[in-house]
């Protein structure tokens, strides 16, 4: 079973060190401690933040805080069914 809130602090602590606001997913992935190889995982969950953009819809760009881009992920992932 994933644990939603583990997960989204999973992210949070991921996605914060980028230069917010971000304008598209590529201004992520110089915060990410792997890259595009950074892995997120809870329970049965496992995914990576390529994973993730490749999964989810393109998102509402630009977002001004990890905090609003997390809960937009998050709901994409409720959304479909993955968490």
């Amino acid at each position: 079973m994933v644990d939603k809130d583990d997960l989204r602090q999973q992210m949070i602590d991921a996605f914060e060190g980028a230069d917010y606001p971000i304008n598209s997913p590529m201004d992520l992935v110089p915060a990410l401690p792997q890259g595009p190889g950074t892995k997120f995982e809870s329970g049965d969950f496992s995914m990576t933040a390529m994973e993730l953009n490749t999964k989810l819809g393109g998102g509402e760009f630009p977002y001004d805080s990890a905090e609003e881009f997390v809960d937009d992920v998050m709901a994409q992932l409720e959304d479909q069914d993955l968490i």
